[in-house]
């Protein structure tokens, strides 16, 4: 990994998915490179992580003008793995080109659905890092209607080896 303090690992441009290796930009929900998927974009926004997206109206739930809470979920996990792989590249205080960015996986993940999430309305994702210790990184994800939180949740996430 480039350690050149000038690059950057999530800028107005450029999402920390943008800087996954290709090997791993086939998820559906995060992957830049699945012609299908939903691309999730997640940035900086001082010390949390943001990413926004307006679901399409096929992925309702029991009621037509709410999310099906497997989407909230899924949501939740990608924008939680970007969230990881940004506090690590900030806590080792380096820059990553393309291709360079940490992977992490999903150890665990836990739900907690407060309200019904609508339709047709953008969702905001807001991640935190709750800790890290060395490969294990737990973060925190609300997932935000119209203001209204909707569901949080918290995730373990374990950095890949090289």
């Amino acid at each position: 990994m480039s350690t050149d303090v000038n690059c950057c690992h999530s800028d107005e441009q450029n999402a920390f998915q943008d800087y996954y290796a290709d090997d791993y930009s086939h998820c559906y929900g995060c992957g830049r490179l699945n012609e299908k998927g939903l691309k999730l974009k997640s940035f900086w926004e001082g010390e949390e992580s943001v990413c926004r997206i307006l679901p399409a109206s096929h992925y309702s739930g029991g009621k037509k003008d709410i999310i099906y809470g497997g989407l909230i979920a899924s949501l939740i996990d990608c924008h939680g793995a970007a969230t990881a792989a940004g506090a690590k590249v900030r806590e080792l205080g380096i820059c990553v080109k393309k291709g360079e960015m940490p992977r992490f996986v999903t150890a665990s993940l836990k739900v907690n659905f407060l309200a019904p999430t609508p339709i047709n309305t953008e969702l905001e994702l807001r991640g935190r890092v709750k800790q890290i210790n060395g490969r294990k990184v737990t973060i925190e994800v609300d997932l935000l209607a119209q203001q209204t939180v909707c569901a949080k949740g918290e995730l373990l996430f374990i950095q890949l080896k090289d």
